[in-house]
């Protein structure tokens, strides 16, 4: 069963003016329902379950025009792959985890005001930033891939 409720991409898309198309809704679904970084690979995966016709280059298409869009955030965790997320408003960084590659999404006002101090002391006034944190489980015997 189809939900006929918008999702959240396919309301930031309606309000850039942005045509959506049959497989542009179905991607922006999908999308909206992750719960986490998917690649354009996983992505295509996912989308496949909804409509089998849709291609890789209309994903990949699409991604692209989402992030130009200022709708998609793009982000790399030095594994070579491109991951995506629905760009926010509200701060977070991320931890990855190493072992299994999960991204645990966090935020916390220490490390803010920190950074904040940091650019001060140097003579900046802090404008953006990302933070992303790699590890591995405590109760893990592993220190790591490699």
């Amino acid at each position: 069963m189809v939900n006929s409720q918008p999702s959240r991409i396919e309301k930031l898309c309606k309000d850039k003016g942005m045509k959506m198309t049959g497989q542009r809704r179905t991607i922006a679904r999908v999308l909206s329902a992750s719960k986490d970084h998917p690649d354009v690979e996983e992505l295509m995966k996912r989308t496949l379950l909804q409509d089998p016709k849709i291609s890789i280059a209309t994903v990949y298409r699409t991604v692209r025009l989402f992030e130009e869009a200022g709708i998609l955030e793009r982000l790399d965790f030095g594994d070579g792959r491109a991951r995506y997320e629905e760009a926010s408003e509200d701060h977070h960084d991320h931890l990855i985890d190493i072992n299994s590659d999960q991204v645990i999404e966090f935020h916390n006002e220490e490390i803010e005001a920190l950074q904040e101090k940091i650019a001060h002391d140097l003579g900046y006034r802090l404008v953006g930033h990302k933070m992303e944190l790699y590890g591995v489980p405590l109760n893990s015997k592993d220190t790591g891939k490699g």
